[in-house]
């Protein structure tokens, strides 16, 4: 079957509306679950784990496992504790996260380590961790277990990738590409994956699934590396310029020190290391990126991963779910504008 590729769309200004409208009655059930799930004897805990989760995020993940289930035609139930478990999975990483970035700030408010402290944030996380495993166990599936369970060890080996590749400027883009594929796109790429599980489909179709996952999450965390440099933080719901401070050696930082000169290559080496990364070194920083076109090849490869998610759905009945899963990609992409 020859199927119309469909390309991003210049000109317009996607959202994630299609998909919020099409995974709403599922997401009502999802958030149902995570709701009784976070509930715990111990106060600390759903206390804590309800201030991120309540936090203003958009259930990405989950909605994109809703989406998929809709796009195989599937009508049962088993998918909203399986999103449900990708949220918490998800929710306990950006607990873990926060406190080895030590962060501030998540979706513009204070994050649960700056004000609960970093033993608790890691503890509930580690909670959350269990908690999506219980689900999991709970919908019987072998092969669902395999596939979230090697997401979560995935996810981890990118994180601590990212860890031993923090403020090494001599990090390939390669390098790059395998840390943001574990630590991002693997999920994302389960998330889509299991509701070829739950349908009863094929392995060809849980393939397509997980690959355009695994383009979208590409392509969602190198707009978030670009727009690092370019956004601000009531945009970001994050400070401006956070990775650099942080000496996180991201796309942008790898092609600026691969075309500069020499003296500007020694200017990463110190701000990367920490010896100069303060607001005047942000501000070069910027003028770098800008005149090496950093940022803006950036985008260009994330559009390139956009559009190789958008090909995947080509193989898929046209319809509102394929147009919703579509727009969202459009979305990844189109925040950085």
């Amino acid at each position: 079957m020859t199927a119309t590729v469909h390309t991003l769309r210049p000109g317009r200004e996607p959202s994630m509306q299609a998909l919020m409208n099409l995974a709403a009655p599922g997401l009502n059930a999802v958030n149902q679950v995570i709701l009784d799930r976070m509930q715990s004897p111990v106060a600390l805990i759903p206390e804590l784990a309800g201030h991120l989760i309540a936090g203003g995020g958009k259930r990405l993940r989950p909605m994109l496992t809703l989406g998929c289930a809709s796009l195989l035609g599937y009508e049962g139930t088993r998918h909203f504790k399986l999103a449900a478990a990708v949220e918490f999975i998800h929710t306990a990483t950006l607990l873990h996260d926060d406190v080895v970035d030590a962060s501030g700030l998540r979706r513009g408010k204070a994050t649960a380590n700056a004000l609960y402290g970093n033993p608790a944030s890691v503890l509930v996380g580690d909670f959350l961790f269990s908690r999506a495993f219980e689900l999991m166990v709970e919908d019987g599936s072998l092969r669902v277990l395999k596939i979230l369970s090697r997401a979560s060890a995935v996810i981890a080996e990118g994180e601590v990738a990212q860890l031993t590749a923090q403020r090494d400027v001599s990090t390939t883009e390669d390098r790059y590409l395998e840390i943001i594929s574990a630590k991002t796109a693997a999920l994302f790429a389960a998330a889509c994956q299991i509701a070829g599980v739950v349908a009863e489909r094929d392995e060809t179709a849980e393939t397509a699934l997980a690959s355009y996952g695994r383009f979208l999450g590409i392509a969602f965390q190198l707009v978030d590396d670009a727009i690092d440099y370019v956004s601000d933080a009531a945009t970001m719901g994050k400070n401006a310029g956070d990775d650099f401070r942080d000496g996180k050696i991201t796309l942008p930082v790898i092609l600026a020190y691969a075309r500069g000169n020499e003296e500007e290559r020694e200017f990463w080496r110190r701000a990367m290391t920490g010896r100069a990364n303060g607001e005047a070194e942000l501000a070069r920083a910027g003028d770098l990126l800008r005149s090496t076109n950093a940022v803006a090849d950036t985008m260009a490869r994330a559009r390139h991963y956009g559009q190789r998610a958008i090909d995947v759905l080509a193989g898929f009945p046209k319809g509102p779910a394929r147009d919703a899963l579509t727009e969202t990609v459009e979305f990844a992409i189109a925040r950085a504008y």
